[in-house]
């Protein structure tokens, strides 16, 4: 990225996440009463939790020592505490303006002003904290999710494919090496046929990934037909010139604008992110030109594109299946809502045409390491290859 957008880009940021925390600091700081020891206490803790945010992504740069995970955690859970509480702070205003107008709230509220702030104070504090417990139980339970799909093609005598589908791990300092030792055990107790890595192994800087040999438990993975994977954007916001070398160095066989025939059965295309000019110049190439080197387009093709845009590209060009992530689903709630009207699927399975889609939720998290609204999953497509003329026949 360039220095002039990543200065825009950081100083919208902070104003955003400034003036939100102010708000609610104000806020908070009157809800609590005129207790000066109290009022103290609140300050100092919410500076702390404030600054944070900036000394984690300050830290997330170079390797962790304890003082800086401890900052990593505090700020990363933030995050997703400062979201929640803007939505409260923001309903009790909006009810308190229409009050004002057009006053409904029952005497038990009015007839002591300063206790009801107190209760809702609190409150508030057992609410968002409960979201935050409940967030991080279920973000770090990765379920499998199973889909049956046909594919109306014959794959040089293969009738079945079992195809393990993971995407957006976001090796860092959150996601750490007990947690990938999960993922990897889940994936083997599959005994695809192949697994299929659809971009964002690794969340940004290298540093922490190293340190904490976050990334060691992939090289464990097993599957007949090998393990693939591209690269989302996240490896090119880290440093694309690092990741490759890394991930190729965990074991992973990468696909950058490549095709490969699987086995003589079938095609398996992946591309570089779509993020890749962006941030390094390099342009990736047209759907159509890779398919274009599809020497045998009978053969069933599954195409490997991290960031769910432009659908129609893949029917447009023969794909047969196409995996994607990316999104998180919005990771928490409310954005899966946002997610749904920015990507054509958010998450799940669709099917265009002869072009059969889906898009993971991911597996990891980003930022906040909750997820609130869905599940962290590991797709396992089991593949039916028949030709329309057996599918005729059998009628």
């Amino acid at each position: 990225m360039k220095t002039n957008q990543l200065i825009i880009f950081l100083s919208i940021v902070l104003t955003i996440y400034s003036s939100a925390s102010w708000y609610i600091f104000k806020r908070g700081y009157q809800a609590i009463g005129y207790n000066h020891k109290i009022q103290y206490i609140y300050t100092i803790i919410y500076c702390i939790l404030f600054a944070s945010y900036i000394i984690f992504r300050i830290f997330d740069r170079f390797e962790l020592h304890k003082i800086s995970y401890i900052f990593t955690w505090i700020g990363s859970f933030w995050l997703a505490a400062l979201l929640y509480f803007f939505l409260i702070v923001l309903f009790i205003d909006i009810l308190r303006l229409i009050n004002h107008f057009i006053p409904f709230f029952p005497e038990f509220i009015t007839i002591n002003i300063a206790k009801t702030k107190q209760i809702l104070f609190i409150s508030s504090l057992l609410i968002v904290a409960l979201l935050l417990i409940y967030g991080r139980f279920n973000a770090i339970s990765p379920k499998v999710r199973t889909i049956d799909v046909s594919i109306n093609k014959t794959a040089n005598g293969l009738k079945n494919l079992k195809i393990a589908f993971v995407s957006d791990i976001h090796l860092g300092a959150i996601v750490d090496n007990g947690f990938v030792k999960k993922i990897v055990d889940l994936l083997n107790e599959q005994n695809a046929d192949i697994i299929l890595l659809g971009g964002d192994t690794l969340d940004e800087d290298i540093g922490p990934v190293l340190a904490n040999k976050s990334g060691e438990p992939l090289k464990n993975l097993k599957a007949r037909l090998g393990v693939w994977a591209i690269t989302g954007n996240h490896e090119y916001i880290g440093g694309i010139a690092q990741a490759l070398p890394y991930l190729k160095s965990i074991g992973l066989n990468l696909l950058l604008d490549e095709t490969r025939l699987i086995d003589n059965k079938f095609y398996l295309v992946g591309r570089l992110d779509r993020e890749s000019f962006r941030f390094n110049g390099n342009k990736r190439a047209p759907l159509d030109s890779l398919i274009s080197s599809v020497e045998n387009k009978s053969l069933p093709i599954i195409l490997l594109d991290h960031q769910p845009f432009h659908l129609e590209e893949a029917s447009n060009n023969g794909i047969d299946f196409q995996l994607s992530g990316h999104t998180h689903n919005g990771q928490i709630y409310p954005f899966n809502l946002l997610a749904s009207k920015i990507f054509d699927i958010a998450w799940g399975y669709k099917q265009v045409g002869n072009t059969q889609y889906y898009v993971s939720c991911g597996v990891g998290t980003w930022g906040p390491p909750i997820r609130l609204g869905n599940t962290p999953e590991i797709v396992v497509i089991n593949m039916k290859f028949e030709s329309n003329d057996y599918i005729k026949s059998t009628k």
